[in-house]
């Protein structure tokens, strides 16, 4: 899965992983008015959380969470969904506005193939100081370059140069900062 490779999304192990993350993400439901239990939760869940400042607003969705690393001063707001099939890689002081999609989960093209339960992941890379604005979807195998906007509504299919603005769908350069 990690490494690109077709597997069967159904695996009885990815299933429990996949069920231990739920857990997580309730109790980090459940522990957002406490400042410590919160910060424990968020580091319980995610693979790497680089300080104590990271903060996801309920209800928010990942398959397995562990996958997820993120740098210091993160903020995700509420409704996100993040498949970390692969490796989810988000810099430091980066913002996600509500309902952000990350997707490094992929199935395949042809049906045969798809009737079968294979799928398969590329991970995601995000740099540093980044807004992705609400209701954005970033695909599998995109990277998304130091200091870039991505608009509101945007799908990210395609790597994104530093210090640039994205919109649209698919998301293109409308400015270059």
């Amino acid at each position: 899965m990690l490494a690109g490779e077709l597997y069967f999304g159904n695996d009885p192990n990815l299933a429990q992983l996949r069920k231990e993350a739920r857990h997580k993400v309730k109790a980090l439901g459940e522990a957002r008015d406490d400042p410590e239990r919160f910060s424990e939760s968020i580091k319980n869940l995610l693979g790497t959380v680089a300080d104590g400042r990271a903060i996801i607003e309920s209800p928010v969705y990942f398959d397995y969470g562990k996958n997820t690393h993120v740098g210091k001063c993160f903020y995700m707001n509420a409704m996100c969904t993040i498949l970390d099939c692969a490796r989810v890689d988000i810099g430091d002081d980066v913002l996600f506005g509500p309902n952000v999609q990350i997707y490094t989960a992929e199935h395949p093209v042809d049906p045969a193939t798809r009737l079968e339960g294979l799928e398969s992941a590329r991970p995601i890379k995000i740099g540093n100081n980044v807004w992705v604005g609400g209701s954005s979807t970033i695909l599998a195998g995109v990277t998304i370059g130091d200091g870039v906007t991505v608009a509101a509504g945007s799908v990210v299919t395609k790597d994104v140069p530093d210090n640039v603005v994205v919109a649209g769908v698919p998301a293109r350069i409308v400015k270059r900062l």
